[in-house]
């Protein structure tokens, strides 16, 4: 993370979310529990205002996605974001849609793991968050359902149709996608969608937990490994032993390197910097 601020400070108060900062670890909670945490235009813009913001401060370790109430998040708003862009001209639709995907890519594009807690359902672009995280801790009454075509619009919303393909394969992506059907969990699991599979009302704990581990870690490996596993996705494999190369030799020159090997003779454990 650079280490360059702006004169723009950090943003305390956030409208559409709820932001806990603990230890490194930043838990972003979706606060409409009366309708499934669906989200407003406010919220998405909260989240990509949030996403973008985290990595310039250089203090967040570890991002941890959750949701209020009986589920993870129902998707958009019927009435407040579908029934709205009804009456919008083909350049509002298309800011709002690139401002959707936008949230995906920050990320994908951070520099620190997210982890979403998943309970209830997960639909829509509720799903297609989840999707985008790096682990997805999913209690076993969960669900999932990338229901897009059942409103009318295609399945490859907000990069669903990249992501998942590489997650669960092809032939498993063109069903979710195409027919829109829910997802169990057990069902999620099997297919490679869960990160870990818990029981039911342990999902935010097991998320804390994780997040934990992670943010007592080298954060520097972390970063590095999160963006050559997205960068990689498309590359021929000698593109990628290099980028490998490349990354190895620089992580080399790191503290944490360094440290390593002092704990390592000195027989304790690290003191990860994220340096």
């Amino acid at each position: 993370m650079s280490p360059y601020r702006g004169s723009a400070g950090r943003t305390e108060e956030w409208r559409h979310l709820r932001v806990e900062r603990a230890d490194g670890v930043v838990t972003v909670t979706l606060d409409r529990p009366d309708k499934l945490n669906a989200l407003t235009f406010g919220a998405y813009a909260d989240l990509r205002d949030l996403l973008t913001e985290l990595p310039h401060h250089g203090d967040t370790r570890v991002l941890v996605l959750a949701g209020a109430g009986r589920g993870f998040c129902s998707g958009g708003d019927v009435d407040e974001i579908i029934g709205a862009t009804l009456a919008m001209g083909a350049g509002q639709l298309l800011d709002f849609t690139r401002m959707t995907g936008q949230v995906v890519r920050a990320i994908r594009e951070a520099p620190f793991p997210v982890v979403a807690a998943v309970h209830g359902v997960a639909a829509g672009a509720g799903s297609v968050i989840a999707l985008a995280c790096d682990f997805r801790i999913v209690e076993r009454s969960a669900r999932f359902a990338f229901l897009f075509t059942k409103v009318g619009l295609a399945g490859a919303d907000m990069g669903a149709a990249y992501l998942l393909p590489r997650m669960v394969g092809l032939g498993h992506a063109t069903r979710l996608l195409m027919l829109g059907d829910t997802l169990g969990a057990e069902e999620a699991d099997r297919i490679g969608l869960v990160s870990e599979l818990v029981d039911d009302g342990t999902a935010d704990a097991s998320a804390a937990a994780l997040a934990k581990r992670l943010a007592t870690g080298p954060a520097l490996a972390y970063a590095q490994t999160k963006a050559l596993l997205t960068a990689e996705l498309d590359m021929p494999l000698a593109a990628a032993v290099e980028m490998d190369a490349t990354t190895q030799a620089l992580l080399m020159t790191s503290e944490d390197y360094a440290e390593f090997h002092a704990a390592f003779t000195g027989k304790r454990s690290p003191n990860w910097k994220g340096r």
